[in-house]
């Protein structure tokens, strides 16, 4: 791929002779810090699965490449894959933005910056388990973690951001954007037993007051997420795959393609 630093993406799917199928630009969790394009194959092959095209990207990883470096080269990528988008998914392929955890914050943050900078046009976002909120105070944290003051995602953000001003920053923090308007549909996915599930379905009420068709789904509790998109087990299918199977399929049918 072309620029600064050489982008590595993972593609899997299969394009279809004759039709447009959906492209999504997928980013993996690890909490900003960690992850890569194996531990990122579980939601990967869920949107594969469900009938898209997906590239995954190897972003750089804090605290080496600290914000926005991540963010810049999520949209470099998409900026990439939609001129690609015709040999990889067919002609008019609808384009998305896909993440899990720290992904699903700069999928996010990627379609904050497309509405910015109005190009290329996304058909929607897909947020699961969300990381989002980088004061750690939700309800759904505090379950997870207990007495306890010090977890990865707490010690992610404060690798990922560059000091106190960035988490005013959207594109670090998009549950802090001032604007949501002018997103594309949204589908929101968290687990009853999600750390991140509080701050996930806040985002999804702030898209809705904003005015966007948002999906948001919770998921019976013991989905064991985000852990287990990440690490599943051997051989075992993850966590209520058949119900996000149904739901992603469901999606991307209803965001159709985007005006271009």
């Amino acid at each position: 791929m072309p620029g600064d630093r050489p982008l590595e993406l993972r593609v899997r799917g299969q394009k279809v002779r004759g039709a447009a199928v959906p492209l999504v630009l997928h980013f993996h969790g690890g909490a900003f810090v960690s992850g890569d394009l194996d531990s990122g194959a579980c939601l990967a092959e869920l949107l594969a699965g469900s009938g898209a095209v997906v590239a995954s990207l190897a972003y750089p990883l804090a605290p080496t490449h600290k914000f926005p470096e991540a963010v810049e080269a999520g949209y470099t990528a998409l900026e990439w894959l939609h001129k690609q988008r015709t040999r990889l998914a067919g002609t008019g392929a609808p384009l998305f933005v896909a993440g899990e955890e720290a992904g699903g914050n700069l999928a996010a943050a990627v379609a904050l910056m497309v509405r910015d900078r109005a190009h290329p046009a996304l058909a929607g976002q897909i947020l699961v388990s969300p990381m989002l909120d980088p004061w750690n105070a939700t309800a759904s944290l505090r379950e997870t973690l207990g007495p306890t003051t010090c977890c990865k995602w707490i010690d992610g953000w404060r690798e990922y951001l560059r000091g106190p001003m960035d988490a005013e920053h959207p594109y670090a923090v998009p549950a802090h954007a001032q604007r949501l308007a002018g997103l594309p549909p949204t589908l929101i996915l968290a687990g009853g037993d999600d750390p991140m599930r509080d701050e996930a379905l806040a985002y999804a009420d702030r898209l809705h007051e904003a005015g966007i068709a948002v999906t948001r789904i919770l998921l019976p509790a013991k989905t064991g997420w985000p852990d287990s998109l990440a690490e599943p087990l051997a051989g075992e299918v993850p966590a209520c795959a058949a119900q996000a199977h149904e739901h992603l399929r469901s999606f991307f049918q209803a965001a159709g393609p985007p005006a271009d």
